[in-house]
């Protein structure tokens, strides 16, 4: 019997190598595929965009900080330890003037409550100053006399507060308290995290930049970081010196709670061109009760104060950290909080400093 040789086994052929067309296509459609991905991330955590950058600029703000307390020998590798004091601290740096608020204003309700009671059965009655008044007294006073110093229980806007809209008002203000509350825990949670992610973090941040962006990349990152570390330097500073300086006023034209209306007054005047609020309620109370020469000098004092702060001493602190001319520092908060809320006052800064660095680039 002839036996067959074995069938040779069909050799394998070399795979033929991509076209260049096909590499094109493949990355075109990698690139659609990963901004798609990264746009879906965003808008599945969209609620939470603002929180992780509240976050970030109060790190930003505090990077100093932490990196100087890590280098205790105390406190060296202790990065849990320290993430918790200091995300304590600005838990505590809002909650205490809140708490301060609440309970004074707990203190002044039963007070507020018995005027307003006197005030629905008798009505408001006009303020002996009013007759000194230059001008303007006859309108004023015949304004009065028609709806406040009538009983206020007759008037329509005290009939339009019935107990429906009352609940109504009550639940929202409740519901956005309640928003608030949770926004500021998970801020704080956020916050904690970087504090404890520590070096590696900006590490990867960096490196990242630089494999993406180059070294021009990386160098304006860190430009704009020192932008948002400068806006909040400027804007603590600059609102504790004028709640300082207008507590002095405070106390020497004899205002009540001196301590509480600076600690309003500090907190105002950290956004540009709030203080006015607080110190010209102080002046028009001051004139309601007849003290027209502490009035004045409070409005005058204090419109000094702002203007020098807002115009002078605020754009230096944050122009000299950020390298950025005073108009650009000026346009840039007013603008980004505008644009973005609160949360612009600190991106503006960081914005102009961007068109600052690309216009330099540009010219060179």
């Amino acid at each position: 019997m002839i036996s067959r040789p074995p069938e040779s086994q069909p050799e394998s052929l070399p795979e033929s190598p991509t076209p260049p067309d096909c590499l094109k296509k493949q990355k075109a459609a990698s690139l659609v595929l990963y901004v798609a991905l990264v746009l879906l991330a965003l808008w599945v955590v969209r609620d939470f965009i603002a929180v992780a950058a509240w976050a970030g600029v109060i790190a930003i703000a505090l990077w100093p900080l932490l990196r100087k307390v890590e280098g205790y020998r105390w406190f060296t590798g202790r990065t849990t330890l320290i993430a918790a004091v200091l995300t304590l601290a600005i838990a505590l740096l809002v909650v205490l003037p809140v708490g301060i608020g609440i309970i004074q204003a707990l203190r002044e309700a039963h007070d507020m409550n018995e005027w307003f009671k006197a005030a629905q059965e008798n009505g408001i009655p006009m303020p002996d100053v009013i007759a000194r008044l230059p001008f303007g007294v006859h309108q004023i006073s015949a304004w009065w006399q028609a709806n406040l110093a009538q009983p206020l229980r007759d008037s329509a806007a005290m009939k339009g507060l019935h107990s429906t809209t009352v609940m109504t008002l009550g639940r929202h203000f409740g519901a956005r308290a309640a928003h608030g509350l949770m926004v500021f825990a998970f801020m704080l949670v956020t916050l904690f995290v970087i504090f404890q992610a520590g070096p590696r973090l900006s590490g990867s941040l960096m490196k990242g930049a630089r494999r993406g962006f180059g070294d021009d990349g990386a160098q304006l990152l860190a430009r704009m970081a020192a932008a948002v570390r400068g806006t909040v330097s400027g804007l603590v500073v600059v609102g504790l010196g004028e709640g300082v300086l207008l507590g002095v006023a405070y106390f020497v034209t004899g205002l009540p709670h001196v301590a509480l209306l600076a600690l309003v007054t500090a907190i105002a005047a950290m956004l540009p061109f709030c203080a006015p609020l607080t110190f010209g309620v102080a002046a028009l109370w001051l004139f309601s009760q007849g003290s027209v020469a502490g009035a004045i000098g409070l409005a005058v004092f204090g419109s000094v104060v702002v203007f020098v702060a807002e115009h002078f001493v605020r754009p230096v602190l944050i122009g000299n950290s950020t390298r950025l001319p005073f108009l650009l520092v000026l346009f840039g908060i007013l603008g980004g909080a505008e644009t973005f809320g609160l949360l612009g006052l600190f991106i503006g800064p960081a914005l102009m400093t961007v068109l600052v660095v690309l216009w330099t680039d540009l010219v060179q």
